[in-house]
């Protein structure tokens, strides 16, 4: 029996980027989170695309990282 943890792949939108240092913010503030493995902020839409553990972090500790950050958040499904 292997021990592999499942990762979900989860769609944020943030609102308000005003330049593209906003993306290497909310990826730093997210990426802290344990659990996490990759993300990957698209500046030019708002999505916020999160590779994670959900046992060790939830979608709400992901908004609530990006929050953290200076932007709002939700969850989407594109």
């Amino acid at each position: 029996m292997s021990n592999t943890t499942a990762s979900t792949h989860t769609l944020l939108r943030a609102e308000d980027f005003s330049c593209p240092s906003c993306v290497s913010k909310i990826e730093k503030q997210v990426g802290r989170l344990e659990g996490v493995e990759k993300v990957q902020v698209h500046f030019a839409s708002g999505r916020v695309e999160v590779d994670h553990d959900p046992a060790q972090t939830s979608v709400e500790q992901l908004i609530a990282a990006v929050d953290k950050a200076g932007y709002k958040s939700a969850v989407s499904a594109f």
